[in-house]
């Protein structure tokens, strides 16, 4: 048992990001090298996706709960601006995505695909999707991984608790401290998960299946990396006025390369938490808005169904004025936040976006089935936005409520000091 010990202990201690790195070259060049092997490993990839999907529901739970029922009365846990963050996070993304359809319009060689899921008929039908969850049985939620159904039944299991007794509170909270060690424990088992999609991914798909659309992606991932590295520093920087590439980029690194390869915001929960706590951010805050960020901060989602409804309607000449442009980008805005959190859920919302240029279904769903073709890469890079975005917003509010308190601070000082020197 002490070597067992021993070795998770050496394992831990060196950077998991250097390890993942290390898993996604020996996955790469297993797939080119012998690709029968890299398919058979591809389980590694299922076991650690499953493993994470697995334990986030019940983290999500058990800490939103112990966060609220042992939360100090007059504590100030910074929600409201990271939600502030989130809303204008989105729709600036599919005002980009719009602005980049517009300057590289793209048409698409549309193809027939069946596709599993029927998509929603209208935005009254994502509210009406979204309201249900919130009622759902909390059993249900955690089996089916409905993280709305989980958070409203934390936050009511959380507040309720706040009038239990002092040991009612500490054992959730011990309860809370137990998930998270087993789920530090999931995260170590990354690099070797990484190998098995990256490796599994290449062998079955190679690099040439993108080609036919590469126009579409080079739209997509520039929208994707102008909102990832400067509109998202531009908003850190307005909020915290300091260099916010530093944060940024830790974010991108230690969140986003993971969120790529499981491609699923949920997944990516346990992950993001630990960047949270490795970065000082208060646990009652992050507990609650990285869950909420994963259902609700969909910057990349955005940018898929915007710029898929566009490839879609320049593909049919159909003519766009500004007033819809600007339209479609609130609904884009909303949808995306109705999104999945797990991998291609913002695909099945294009159709949604597509009626508001009278697409048809039939038309609508051929991109969706575009969508699903290039998900390999579009669904990865958006995952990899959504998810940091997560942990950048949430880290912004805290350090801007930090520096607003700084400066009150600092004004009876020198208000003061102005007077003893007048006098």
């Amino acid at each position: 048992m002490s070597h067992v010990q021993s070795f998770y202990d050496r394992m831990a201690s060196t950077s998991l990001v250097l390890r993942i790195i290390i898993g996604i070259s020996l996955g790469a060049g297993l797939a080119v090298i012998s690709p029968q092997t890299a398919v058979a490993i591809s389980f590694l990839g299922s076991l650690f996706v499953g493993a994470l999907k697995a334990v986030a529901p019940v983290l999500v739970l058990v800490l939103v709960a112990s966060a609220i029922a042992n939360q100090k009365q007059g504590q100030h846990t910074n929600m409201r601006p990271i939600i502030f963050l989130y809303i204008v996070g989105t729709l600036a993304s599919s005002l980009v995505a719009v602005c980049m359809s517009f300057l590289f319009p793209v048409t698409l060689t549309l193809v027939t695909s069946s596709v599993g899921s029927l998509p929603p008929e209208g935005i009254m039908e994502v509210f009406h999707t979204l309201l249900f969850q919130i009622v759902q049985n909390p059993f249900e939620s955690l089996l089916t991984g409905n993280f709305i159904g989980i958070l409203a039944w934390a936050i009511g299991m959380g507040m309720a608790l706040r009038h239990g007794s002092e040991s009612t509170q500490i054992m959730v909270n011990d309860l809370a401290m137990a998930v998270s060690a087993i789920v530090r424990f999931v995260i170590q088992l990354a690099p070797v998960g990484i190998l098995g999609l990256v490796a599994s991914t290449i062998a079955q798909t190679g690099f040439g299946v993108l080609a036919g659309y590469s126009k579409l992606l080079a739209v997509l991932i520039s929208s994707m990396l102008i909102i990832g590295f400067i509109v998202n520093p531009l908003i850190v920087y307005l909020n915290i006025r300091q260099n916010p590439f530093p944060l940024v980029l830790r974010c991108i690194r230690e969140s986003g390369v993971t969120a790529f390869f499981t491609r699923s915001s949920a997944a990516n929960i346990p992950v993001n938490l630990q960047l949270c706590k490795s970065l000082g951010l208060h646990e009652d805050t992050c507990s609650v808005s990285i869950p909420l960020g994963a259902t609700i901060n969909m910057a990349g989602a955005a940018i898929t169904i915007t710029v898929m409804t566009l490839a879609a309607v320049h593909t049919l000449g159909i003519s766009v004025d500004l007033p819809t442009a600007l339209m479609l980008s609130i609904v884009a805005a909303v949808s995306a936040c109705g999104a999945s959190g797990v991998a291609g859920g913002s695909l099945l919302l294009i159709p949604l976006a597509c009626s508001l240029f009278g697409i048809s279904d039939d038309i609508a769903m051929q991109v969706v089935a575009v969508g699903f073709i290039i998900g390999v890469v579009q669904d990865s890079l958006e995952t990899a936005l959504n998810s940091s975005t997560d942990v950048i917003f949430t880290a912004t509010a805290c350090m801007a409520a930090e520096r607003v308190a700084a400066d009150q601070a600092e004004a009876p000082s020198e208000s003061l000091q102005q007077n003893n020197a007048s006098q």
